[in-house]
């Protein structure tokens, strides 16, 4: 979560969240159980029938692209349904979120609200019956067709709030972001290197790239989280992917002391100790290591999808991105994620015509308009391409990743407190003051401490 906080992205702040909150089902009462859960056949879809209706939604859908998306939406939403008018209230992601708890318990609810998907925030809210189950609107609108399931897996919990990734779906999201490997086509060829297609080939590269006397990965990591995009898919490589999933869904079940993670974890050292990630990454700040990899420092950038566009406008055509090579279970699996989620709060005035309206931004059409706008669908989103440009890539990377492979999580969803474990950990490995085994047991004692409280 505390992964981006420096673009137009829909969830840049969304650890913070995280940081404050207690475990989901911890201090919550009687979990969800009160909580609205129409059947299919209990969803009314004849939102023309339902007379005058004036729609309240609060979104933090404030920047360029998002904005405009959102406002086209919206006004070909009221000319469909003449009968009902939105009543939008946008602001940032830090605002909504503090006035978000507060409006789900008391008296001014909106119909449609916009909930970051992590423990600290859906997970809670989903424990206190805060939100509506959408499982029957999803069987109604045919969500279940229309998203991929590691996708709407990230909207999902069980009804105490406990379980993340499984359970009933309490959101829907616009749009996507995957995590892959940024490269120079131009610096490739001077080093007489192809684009990897399996991790043997990536780690062959870092070794050509630091004979050759380049800087084989380029990261800055001052703000501890962004080793996490580094990490999550190497980790894919020795570790299968459900096992990751459970890791960072925060549920039961895994270990990351297992020699799997322990070898991932030592891979990372290596990359640290060899100088494969430059000389001084985590004295390095995000916002300046992205930048210097656009001019010319550094032959690979593990990153997001939401650099493109700004590394784009200095390297052009130069720049490209691919998806990392399948992982341990023969597919692509890496770390990504949706934006953030429209809900539909409990005490919502308007169930129906807010689950009208948020089938209707997530549908086909919508994802067009969104794409129209500079935004990545989060679905048909290779069709929706650019036909040249970093774009493209990326958009071709998260089709293939959300729908044929897995779509790992950010590993800082996993408990309340794990942003900080995990991104100390990941500072402590790349400068060798932690063993990789120390690493896992560090992990370890985060995760197993939150699953077994849970």
């Amino acid at each position: 979560m505390l992964r981006r906080n420096f673009l137009g992205s829909t969830a840049a702040l969304g650890g913070l969240g995280l940081l404050a909150a207690c475990a989901p089902g911890s201090d919550s009462g009687d979990g969800g159980g009160d909580a609205p859960a129409p059947a299919a056949d209990e969803v009314d879809t004849d939102i023309a029938a339902l007379g005058e209706i004036t729609l309240t939604v609060w979104d933090q859908e404030v920047r360029g692209a998002q904005n405009d998306a959102i406002e086209a939406l919206i006004g070909a939403f009221q000319e469909q349904y003449p009968n009902v008018t939105v009543e939008r209230t946008s602001q940032s992601f830090d605002d909504l979120q503090q006035q978000t708890g507060l409006a789900l318990s008391g008296n001014d609810v909106p119909d449609v609200l916009q909930v970051n998907n992590a423990r600290g925030d859906m997970g809670s809210f989903v424990a206190d019956g805060l939100l509506t189950d959408l499982t029957g609107y999803a069987e109604a609108y045919g969500w279940t067709d229309r998203f991929a399931p590691s996708v709407l897996g990230k909207m999902s919990y069980s009804s105490d709030g406990v379980t993340f990734g499984e359970g009933s779906l309490y959101g829907l999201a616009q749009t996507g972001e995957v995590c892959g490997i940024y490269y120079s086509q131009a610096k490739l060829d001077e080093l007489d290197l192809e684009a990897p297609t399996t991790w043997d080939e990536v780690f062959s590269l870092v070794e050509a790239a630091a004979e050759a006397g380049e800087q084989p990965i380029m990261l800055g990591n001052l703000d501890q989280w962004p080793a996490l995009h580094v990490f999550g898919p190497l980790q894919a490589h020795f570790v299968d992917a459900e096992t990751i999933v459970t890791l960072g869904m925060g549920n039961a079940g895994a270990d990351w002391t297992s020699e799997e993670n322990v070898a991932a974890l030592t891979r990372l050292a290596e990359w640290g100790s060899s100088g494969a990630l430059g000389d001084s990454p985590n004295g390095l700040a995000y916002d300046d290591a992205w930048p210097e990899f656009t001019e010319g420092t550094g032959v690979l950038l593990i990153g997001g999808s939401w650099l493109g566009p700004d590394m784009e406008a200095v390297m052009g055509e130069d720049l490209r991105f691919m998806a990392p090579p399948p992982g341990a279970d023969g597919a692509v699996a890496t770390t990504g994620g949706t934006g953030i989620p429209f809900s539909i709060p409990s005490a919502a005035a308007n169930p129906a015509a807010a689950a009208a309206f948020i089938d209707f931004i997530t549908s086909d059409d919508a994802m067009a308009m969104i794409a129209e706008n500079g935004g990545m669908p989060v679905n048909r989103t290779a069709e929706l391409a650019p036909d040249s440009g970093v774009n493209k890539d990326i958009y071709e990377a998260f089709d293939a990743v959300s729908t044929e492979g897995t779509l790992l999580p950010y590993l800082d969803y996993a408990t309340p407190s794990f942003a900080d474990t995990a991104g100390a950990v990941m500072q402590e490995v790349i400068g060798g003051q932690s063993t990789p085994e120390e690493a896992a047991q560090t992990l370890q004692d985060d995760y197993g401490a939150f699953t077994e409280g849970s």
